[in-house]
């Protein structure tokens, strides 16, 4: 999967991905970070998502990481905010207040471009990538984050061979795999999705559960 594919969905506007709500799960487990107001939150593949907003409304700094210009740009615009633009690096960064979106390719970043980040919010990354990327993306993650980081992911687990991704399925196992050499991963809810999910049941499936994790990062291996 590469980044013309995604660009590509943007220009289409196949924004499938995109909740026009705030994300029930983030409203009911990110108090449980227990995190304080200031705190840095990284939002990596943010898209154009109200949660960025819900977060920012929490007292904390928000930086979400797209490769789409689109999802910056539609973002602020739906947002009413009238961002300052600037190019730093591989990216372009827009910023309004507390809330900064990158735009480039997320595995570009550098620990130092994130520095001072304390969470991570995951809705919609690790389930937009094919099997093959998930361990990248779960290692660059780690080269990202200091010890003690937090982080709220949301997946969901499907029968995969019943609608093609993304989103995927990536079940609890598979989360486990990729993530506890450098986290301590703990699961905070399972909800079953489908009643909810018609264009799901329309795409053939007819079991759909959506799981919540919090994860912290381990202290690196000396």
């Amino acid at each position: 999967m590469t980044p013309e594919f995604w660009l590509n969905r943007w220009q289409r506007s196949e924004l499938g991905w995109h909740e026009d709500e705030i994300n029930r799960h983030l409203a009911e487990h990110w108090p449980r970070l227990e995190l304080p107001k200031g705190t840095a939150v990284l939002v990596p593949l943010c898209g154009k998502s109200l949660d960025m907003l819900w977060l920012a409304s929490c007292g904390h700094r928000v930086l979400g990481v797209d490769i789409s210009p689109l999802a910056a740009e539609q973002f602020f615009a739906e947002s009413q905010l009238e961002p300052r633009i600037e190019v730093r690096g591989p990216f372009q960064h827009y910023q309004v207040d507390e809330i900064s979106v990158m735009i480039g390719d997320f595995f570009d970043l550098s620990p130092e471009q994130v520095a001072g980040i304390a969470a991570v919010y995951d809705r919609a990354s690790l389930i937009a990538l094919p099997p093959e990327m998930r361990p990248r993306y779960a290692r660059h993650l780690a080269t990202l984050l200091p010890a003690d980081v937090r982080s709220l992911l949301i997946t969901l687990e499907y029968e995969q061979s019943r609608m093609k991704g993304p989103p995927f399925a990536v079940v609890e196992p598979e989360v486990r795999a990729l993530f506890e050499p450098n986290f301590q991963v703990e699961t905070l809810s399972v909800f079953d999705a489908l009643a909810e999910s018609p264009r799901f049941r329309a795409r053939g499936l007819d079991a759909l559960d959506e799981r919540v994790y919090q994860l912290r990062r381990l202290p690196p291996n000396p």
